[in-house]
């Protein structure tokens, strides 16, 4: 929680059984409160307009491929040169003899963000590409 922030107690009324099915979830995911848990849906539900709004958003995108593929790396440089205005950094990590994880993080508009998503898993050869949305933080308390 932030520093000096006043909180606001309220009270919901849900199905029991939705309930127990909640407190479980918290529960496996070692959620201390169910307040915490509420005020993490509420902020991932934001997130997801502010992706939807069309305000600036920043994210990661994992890829992971064979590198001695032909031309991956090559066609991989291009689409990140071409959108270069949208990608912070790259990370390139060896993972064993022949597969490559990169973790390309990015800011830009949810429409940037997503053609490079597209432009990536339009690439032949890659093993996996997803995106991990984040937010730039400045809508959120």
């Amino acid at each position: 929680m932030g520093h000096g922030m006043s909180l606001t107690r309220f009270s919901i009324s849900l199905d029991s059984g939705l309930v127990r099915q909640f407190d479980a979830k918290i529960r496996a995911d070692r959620c201390p409160t169910r307040s915490k848990a509420v005020g993490d849906l509420i902020r991932a539900c934001l997130v997801q307009d502010e992706w939807q709004a069309g305000d600036e958003v920043a994210g990661a995108i994992v890829i992971v491929y064979d590198h001695h593929k032909r031309d991956i790396v090559k066609t991989l440089t291009e689409v990140q040169h071409d959108c270069h205005d949208a990608i912070i950094s790259t990370q390139h990590i060896h993972l064993d003899h022949d597969n490559c994880l990169e973790i390309v993080a990015v800011r830009g508009t949810p429409g940037d963000v997503d053609d490079i998503v597209k432009r990536l898993k339009a690439v032949k050869g890659l093993k996996h590409v997803s995106l991990a949305a984040g937010t730039t933080g400045e809508l959120l308390s």
